[in-house]
């Protein structure tokens, strides 16, 4: 089976630029919707996209896996470009993928964007929102359609950073011919409830769909960006256009350079008939230039939406408490260590006399591995040739009582060789 899909994205009624961005194409589909007001959002979902569609060129062997590691490097990029430009400190992004090898889904999935499956006229939701208000559902104290105007639906616990550690929701899914697949920001399904999306989604085709997705959010009153992405799957034998389709900001940014304040609308139509998309209306205090007449809040919701991120400027203490702990680890290591090899000990050579040392036969550079401890009497010269190497390089033992008994041994064999050597010596004497 292969995909059949459309893709549309829309800067909506009241936001000033498009903070989503999507990809759709033969084996990938994607949705990030970028979070950060001023933090420039665009710029986070654009560059999660801009990892994430390298997917479409890959052969789809092991889903999750791949899904996993894209996921990964857009967080990656994301956090060295927060590093690049202090300026792009807070933003982040949502991200919802879907990778497609034939006939399996290898889902990944984090924030509030959504992904949906409509199989025999029944909308299944196939992703669980990361947000502040879905952990209130869970707990039973609101509904579904309470959270729809709840004064937090728009605060997401989880997403793509650069900084938290990432951890998607991943899971596949086995399709079947017939099936459609819709993947959306909130912008969308945060004012559509299931039973509108049923509705659009059972008629017709995947382009049609997209495009009444977009119109009826923004009917519905979403002041959001609005990101729709709409697939069949269909047989491999029926014949369908398979370029890849690229929307959002990840398709505008390359052309920010020039004057795009005086283009007004970014959407430019559709077969199927306008969106009803309104001219952005410019930020401004005034309540005569706010959206519908309401005085405009000064601070953006985009740039409180992420609730966990903490201050930037307490990243370094997090380097230096990393840093502290890895230190304490090589210390804990190497006191254990040194304190195995003074519980070691090796008969050797001091000055011409055999001596029992304390530590291990070894040396590095700059650490004395081990220093002498008992002296004997026993000159090194008055030993066999045997011993004598022996001793020069050094007999290893356990423990101290190991070490005394070898050289008591050498003492022992030093009295035999004098023994005999003394009446060879003192017969030539006489003779």
């Amino acid at each position: 089976m292969r995909l059949d899909y459309a893709a549309i994205s829309d800067v909506g009624r009241v936001r000033k630029d498009n903070q989503d961005s999507g990809y759709a194409g033969p084996h990938l589909l994607a949705v990030c919707d970028g979070v950060g007001g001023a933090a420039r959002g665009d710029i986070a979902s654009s560059t999660a996209i801009g990892q994430l569609r390298r997917l479409d060129d890959e052969s789809p062997e092991d889903l999750l896996g791949q899904v996993a590691g894209a996921l990964h490097r857009a967080h990656d990029r994301i956090g060295e470009l927060v590093d690049e430009d202090p300026g792009l400190t807070g933003t982040s992004t949502t991200a919802t993928v879907a990778l497609f090898d034939g006939t399996t889904l290898g889902m990944g999935h984090v924030g509030d964007s959504r992904a949906y499956l409509l199989r025999g006229g029944t909308l299944q939701q196939l992703t669980k929102d990361h947000t502040f208000v879905q952990t209130l559902i869970d707990d039973g104290q609101i509904t579904e359609e309470e959270s729809r105007v709840h004064p937090h639906r728009n605060l997401i616990l989880k997403a793509i950073d650069g900084i938290h550690d990432l951890e998607p929701d991943l899971f596949q899914v086995e399709l079947e011919a017939g099936d459609r697949l819709l993947l959306c920001s909130d912008g969308a399904c945060g004012v559509l409830d299931a039973g509108r999306l049923t509705d659009i989604l059972r008629t017709g085709n995947a382009d049609y769909a997209a495009v009444e997705l977009v119109r009826a959010s923004l009917e519905a009153g979403s002041s959001d960006n609005v990101t729709c992405l709409v697939a069949d799957v269909i047989d491999d034998q029926a014949e369908g256009d398979t370029e890849p389709m690229l929307v959002g900001a990840a398709a505008e940014l390359p052309r920010r350079g020039r004057a795009m304040a005086g283009m007004g609308s970014l959407f430019r139509g559709h077969r199927a008939g306008d969106t009803g998309e309104l001219e952005p209306v410019p930020g401004s205090d005034a309540p005569g230039d706010a959206p519908f007449g309401i005085p405009s809040d000064p601070v953006d919701p985009e740039e409180a939406r992420y609730a966990p991120r903490p201050p930037r400027r307490f990243a370094w203490l997090r380097r230096l408490l990393v840093l502290a702990v890895l230190v304490g680890l090589l210390w804990v290591a190497a006191a254990g260590v040194w304190s195995w090899t003074q519980r070691q000990y090796y008969v050797g050579e001091y000055d011409g006399v055999v001596t029992i040392y304390r530590g291990v036969n070894a040396d590095l550079p700059g650490v004395d591995m081990s220093r002498p401890y008992e002296t004997s009497d026993i000159r090194l010269d008055d030993l066999s040739e045997y011993d004598q190497g022996q001793v020069r390089e050094g007999i290893g033992f356990g423990d101290l009582a190991a070490a005394r008994r070898t050289v008591d041994n050498l003492s022992a064999e030093q009295v035999t060789d004098e023994a005999t050597t003394a009446p060879r010596t003192r017969d030539r004497q006489g003779s």
